[in-house]
Parts: structure tokens; sequence; C-alpha cells
């Protein structure tokens, strides 16, 4: 006898301690949705805060809304706000559990959030209070579509594989993960069943994730994929993934070789006969034994940044219309010069072109190269970046613009500069030069970001003016940070400059460019 009382004591005792610990969750979940709410109802416009505003009748038009367009309407909330609306009413307690998409930014849901250790709530027990309210409800329709997951300090890997695992890979759609693994050398493998997704159409990856695909892996939807940062398990790795997605269309790829020290050989080929758009920043420097190859047919715009080695293979890209190039100098040598005219080459058939001012120094350094391509679709030019101490303006613009003969618009977009002597006039300039063809036919427009009127900028400025026959319009505006003093003589100074064109305005704008 005694011995059954002892016996149902203690089932008492560990029931009461099962109570307590639930209600002192659930006290931690309204503490942690107070806190959301609270927070996020000082940051809700107007327009939120009159979402249950009534009409004259009395009746809530927002809450008789249907659950699958309030959803919606919630999924372009951020996390917070989406949450915060559950304190409406009853009516709108479960909605938020009901968006398909989860963004869980840690700069959104920890402010600020460099050093979580003194915070109240951390960013992963907020992220597991928001995923089990989620899970509360069974078989949510509709199903989670997209996860986002950007977890920048102190990420640990092992709740993300568990989120990602949990996730209806069936269902989702889009996959976005950015993390910053506290040890950087223990990185976040993916889960194998995510490499035979039959549903994903968008897949973001970037810092501390290592990719090891199988050779049999398949994105039969995949359209979009970005890589950034990320380390690959072999030589392989990439290769594999890129041939397992058909129908992809948008390739982002940063490379560093920093990330590929784990590897003796690692080559990025890129041969997707479906790709439309390529981001490809390949920061690997031309000494290692590293190359890339591009066989894209279909692409119509590429954006290159990096170093090019001298085994790279760039096939010749007919449908390319725009471009973005901003190639890194790391050979003062013609040979390299001549790599990057032999690179430019096969965007022969591109209309909109964008060049770093490196890479525009680099083709002047090769202007004697024999093959200098000749790009006569080009319409659009756009010259941006630091200006450098050897930045001979005029005779750089002046050579791209000679294989440019039907260009309309001119456009120059320059931040910090970048070594001395700038205020010093250079002789070079007064030498005479044919008119490029297009200053005589085809240029209407010219856009001058960032002046600061030294004397490089003002003779550039200069040339165009007195070269371009049929421009209507250049546009300058002024660095912000000039004084008014100093932009008043800019503009008297260039109201006196020479125009070809007797249609040509300047127009000035007090901007707002820094």
């Amino acid at each position: 006898m005694k011995r059954q009382m002892i016996e149902t004591e203690e089932r008492e005792r560990r029931e009461r301690q099962r109570i307590e610990r639930a209600e002192r969750a659930k006290m931690r979940d309204q503490a942690w949705l107070i806190d959301v709410t609270s927070t996020s109802r000082r940051r809700l416009s107007s327009v939120r805060q009159n979402a249950h505003t009534n009409t004259g009748d009395g009746e809530d038009i927002i809450s008789s809304l249907p659950d699958s367009l309030l959803c919606h309407i919630l999924s372009f909330l951020p996390i917070r706000d989406s949450v915060a609306t559950s304190i409406l009413s009853s009516r709108w307690r479960p909605l938020w559990t009901l968006v398909p998409i989860l963004h869980l930014d840690q700069k959104q849901l920890i402010e600020p959030y460099p050093d979580e250790r003194n915070k109240k709530f951390k960013f992963v027990d907020i992220v597991l209070r928001i995923w089990t309210l989620r899970n509360a409800i069974s078989n949510p329709t509709p199903p989670l579509h997209k996860l986002f997951i950007h977890w920048y300090h102190y990420c640990l890997p092992f709740y993300v594989d568990t989120l990602v695992r949990a996730a209806n890979l069936r269902d989702l759609q889009e996959l976005d993960l950015h993390l910053c693994n506290y040890h950087p050398h223990q990185p976040l493998e993916l889960p194998r069943s995510l490499y035979f997704s039959t549903t994903l159409v968008v897949l973001k990856l970037g810092a501390d994730i290592r990719l090891n695909p199988p050779s049999a892996c398949v994105f039969p939807c995949l359209r979009i994929l970005l890589l950034k940062c990320v380390t690959f398990a072999n030589r392989d790795s990439l290769s594999t993934i890129l041939n397992a997605c058909p129908v992809l269309l948008d390739l982002s790829l940063h490379v560093v070789d920093k990330y590929l020290n784990n590897l003796d050989e690692f080559n990025v080929i890129v041969l997707v006969a479906t790709l439309k758009r390529l981001h490809l920043h390949w920061n690997v420097h031309p000494s290692s034994k590293y190359i890339f190859q591009i066989n894209t047919p279909a692409l119509e715009y590429i954006h290159f940044r990096g170093y090019l080695n001298r085994d790279d293979v760039l096939e010749k890209l007919p449908d390319v219309v725009e471009c973005v190039i901003q190639i890194e100098d790391c050979e003062k040598s013609d040979d390299y010069a001549k790599r990057v005219w032999d690179f430019m080459g096969k965007l022969y058939n591109v209309i909109s072109m964008e060049l770093s001012i490196i890479t525009a120094l680099i083709l002047f350094q090769g202007s004697n190269h024999e093959d200098i391509p000749t790009f006569h679709n080009l319409s659009c030019l756009k010259f941006c970046g630091d200006i450098w101490f050897d930045w001979n303006a005029w005779h750089v613009v002046h050579l791209l613009l000679c294989q440019a003969p039907k260009l309309q618009t001119l456009n120059f977009e320059h931040s910090i500069l970048l070594g001395l002597n700038f205020y010093k006039p250079n002789p070079c300039l007064e030498e005479p030069l044919n008119i490029p063809e297009c200053m005589s036919s085809h240029l209407t427009t010219c856009h001058y970001k960032g002046l600061r009127g030294t004397t490089k900028d003002m003779e550039l400025i200069r040339k165009i003016l007195e070269a371009a026959r049929v421009l209507k319009t250049m546009k300058i505006t002024l660095l912000s940070y000039l004084g008014s003093r100093r932009k008043l003589c800019i503009r008297n100074e260039l109201r006196k400059f020479q125009r070809s064109s007797q249609n040509c305005q300047i127009a000035f704008d007090d901007g707002h460019f820094t």
C-alpha cells in the first residue's frame, strides 16, 4: 500500500513538472509574440493600422476577404509585421501561419544583431518558435512554397539542416539559404533528397554551404540558380549540378579561390543550352590552376567580374544584347590586354555595354592589337567605377567610340579618385584625333554622373561637346559634397564650352550622386 502511494505521488509530481514546463514554454512564446507584435505595431504604416477599420455599416471589409487572398497579402510583409496581424482579432490569429512564404532574416528579426549573446531573444529561439507555431496547424493550405533563411552571425547549421529537412520538398519551389557559420570549417551539407527535387524553381545558396551532389541528381524545373562563395566537395560538383538543370535560365556564380583550397583541380564549365542570363564573379587569380569555360549559345545577358586566366574559354555569344564587364588588372602586359580584347570580341552583337574604368584602361593598353572588334549594334555605352591616376579619359573613350559606329547614348558614372595628379593637365589630351563616326551622326545623349570639376573631367566633357555634331542632351550630375560656390563655378565653366551641335542643351542635376 505504501509503495502504491509513493508511485502515485511520483506520477503526480512528474505531471506537475510537465504542466509547469508547458506553461513556461507557453509564456515564453507569448512573451516573444508580444515583443514582436509591440515592435511591429510601432512600425506599421497608417494603411496597415487601418486594416481593421470598419465601414459605416460596421462591417470589416478586409477581414471579410477569403483566407487565400489575405495570405497572399501577408506574403508581401516582413515576418514581424505578418505575425503582428495575429493580434487584430481571432479571425486574423492563424492567418500568418498559412502564408506559403517563410522569410527568416536575422537582420529583420534581430535589431541590432552583431552580438546576440546579450539579447532577450536569440535568432535561433525566434526561428524555432516561428516554426513551431506555424506547424501547429496540420496540413496547411497552401503548403510552404518559399523558404528563406539568412543567418549572418552565430549560425548553427544543425538547426538549418533540421528546418530544410522538415520542409516538404515535394511542394517547395524556392529555397534561399545564406549562412555564416561560427566555425567556417564545418559548412552545412544539404540533404541528399534536395538534389532530387522535382518542384524547385529557384535555388540560392551562399557562404558556409558545401555542395556534394550525387552523380544522378536532377532539377527538372530549376530556372534560377545562385551560388555565392560556397565550397565544393570535388572538382566535378559544379558541373554535376549544371548538367542536372535542363531548363536553367539564370545562373549567378561567385567563385573565390580561397574556397577552392581543398581541391587540387577545379574548372567552371558552363555548358547550358537554355541559359539566358549569366553573372560570373571569377575572383580567382590567374596564377592559379583553375579555368572557366563558357558555351551558352542562347545567352542574352552576361555580367563578368574578375580575372582572365590564360586557358579560359569563351565561345561566341551571338545572342548577347547586354553585358557588364569588370575585368581586374593583374598583369601589365600586352598579352593580358590581348586576352581582354579576345574576350570582348565574343560579344560582337551587343546592344548595351557597361565597362569598368579598369577594363577600359586594359583595352587602351592593348589598342595595338590587330583584331580589335567592332560593335556594329552597340547603341548604349557606359563607363563606371573608380577613376585611376592613369585614366587618360579622352583617349580611352575615343578608342571605344571608334569601335561603335552606331552609338546613341554615352554614360559616365564615377566614384572615388585613386592616385595623384588629377588636377594637372595631360598634354596627350591636346593631340588632334579623328572624330568617331558615331559622334558625327548618332550620338544624341550623354550623361556624366559624379563630376568633380577636375582638369581631366572637364577636358573630357569639352572634347565630347566639340566632337558630337548631333548631340541633344548633355546631363551633368555634380557630386553632392561639393560646395555651392564650387558647383556654380563648374556650371559657369561648362556653359562656356563650344558645342558642335546647335541643339545641344546642358542640364544640371543638383544631385544626389555621392
